[in-house]
Order: structure tokens, then sequence, then C-alpha cells
């Protein structure tokens, strides 16, 4: 390794090392509370309301729900990880640090958003593990779970990166968890099949991006899908693809961060 790539390899993982020990430091706070919550969701959605509902899409409410509960914490955690990370930096004037270290923009980027993943993907594990009290959890694609998982919590780490740039003050940072991420995730099939819906609010969920993490993920546990496979991986990659572009110029152009 040359002495540029272990400089920037040194600043990479320093930036994800922070980041987790961020998170680490406050677990009550970081990986209690998703835990708790998705705890209520099986018991509520899963135990009182799902034995009302029987089976979907041929498997038990339960079974059928969990993959979804899974993903929504793991896209929430990534996405506020970062969004409340990159803004508190900005806040507290320590941004100024990285800007003028001799660290290219995509190492930042790369550091704030792997911390998310890493916060997401971990809060993930944990709820698959609460989710193991009420259902049996037998995958069924290992790559394509894996992969989706993994995919969905950069996405949404990179979609919180864009969130504190824009973002003034701390309000601003629950402005987009509340009233968009959240609607998105309990319409994007968490608890229930699109099959369902009519013909009309079919067509308008499948604008819905979640729904293509929450189906693929699905169909990588369970085996059963509302959409094609393929379509979803394609979907979600380009989004990453065009936010990574969008928050690389923001940073570049110093949008939020040297106004």
């Amino acid at each position: 390794m040359n002495t540029k790539a272990a400089r920037q390899w040194v600043a990479f993982n320093t930036l994800l090392t922070r980041e987790i020990r961020r998170f680490i430091r406050i677990w009550p706070q970081t990986l209690l509370p998703p835990a708790i919550t998705m705890t209520l969701y099986f018991i509520i959605f899963g135990n009182l309301i799902g034995s009302r509902i029987g089976e979907m899409g041929g498997f038990s409410y339960m079974e059928y729900i969990a993959p979804g509960i899974i993903m929504m914490a793991v896209i929430n955690n990534a996405y506020s990880n970062v969004a409340s990370s990159f803004y508190s930096a900005k806040f507290q004037s320590h941004i100024e640090e990285l800007l003028v270290a001799p660290i290219p923009n995509y190492l930042i980027l790369a550091g704030y958003v792997a911390g998310g993943m890493a916060r997401g993907l971990l809060v993930g594990f944990i709820v698959t593990i609460v989710s193991l009290f009420f259902t049996s959890i037998e995958i069924q694609h290992l790559w394509i779970t894996l992969s989706m998982i993994i995919l969905s919590s950069a996405m949404f780490a990179l979609g919180g990166f864009i969130n504190a740039i824009y973002a003034t003050s701390f309000d601003e940072i629950s402005i987009v968890p509340t009233f968009i991420l959240t609607p998105m995730t309990y319409l994007g099939g968490v608890f229930y099949s699109i099959s369902l819906l009519p013909e009309f609010w079919q067509n308008v969920s499948l604008l819905n991006p979640i729904l293509y993490m929450v189906n693929a993920f699905r169909y990588g546990m369970l085996g059963t899908s509302d959409i094609t496979i393929s379509i979803a991986f394609t979907i979600i990659i380009s989004c990453i693809i065009g936010l990574t572009y969008f928050a690389l110029y923001l940073l570049h152009k110093g949008t939020g961060i040297r106004d």
C-alpha cells in the first residue's frame, strides 16, 4: 500500500471508528429504543392483530411482517445516525477540521455513510434476534437477503447525509423522518401485500423505493415478493449512485457548510 493510500485508509478508518464509538457509547439511546419499538410491533401487529388476519402470501402474518419490520429498523437507524452525526459536526463547528484536513470529499462521505450503515445493520441484527422469540426464520436466498439489507442501509445513510447538509437546525433533522420517511415506510408493504390494494394505489405504491427494499428482502427470507427482484436491485442501485453523486456535489460546492 502506497503512502497516499495508507493516509486515506487511516482517514476513513478514523471516521468510521469515531462513528461506531459514538453510537455504541450512547447505546441506551441508539440501540435499545429500536429493539423495544420493534418488539411492540411484533406483539401488537403480529400476535394481537395477526391472529385475526390469518395467513398472508401463504405465510402466517407474523412470518410475513418480520422481514419488513427488520428492514424498517435498518433504514430508520442508518438514516438517523448520519443525519444527527453530520449535523452535530456542523453545529459544533468541528466539521471545519475535516474541511481543512487533506481528506478528499468522497472519504468524508464514505466515513459517515459507513458509520450509518454499521448502526443500521447492528440494529437490524438485534431486531432479527428479537423476531426469533415470535416466529421462526428460514432464509431462502442468503445473498439476496444480505445484499439488499446492505444496499438499503447505504441508500438511507446517504439520504441522512443530504438531510444533514441542508438542515439549519435540529428540528429540520426530524422533519424528513416524520413527514416523509415514516409514511413511506408504512406505505412500503411492511404490513401488507400491495396485491390487496386497488389498482390505482398499487401503481402509486410502485413509486415508493421502500416497497422494493421490503419486497426484495422478504423474497430473500421467505421466497415471496410482490415485485420483480431484478427491478428492485436496479432501482436501489440507481438511487445509491444518484444520491452519491448528489452528496459529493453538495460537499464540493460547500452547501450548508461554508455558507
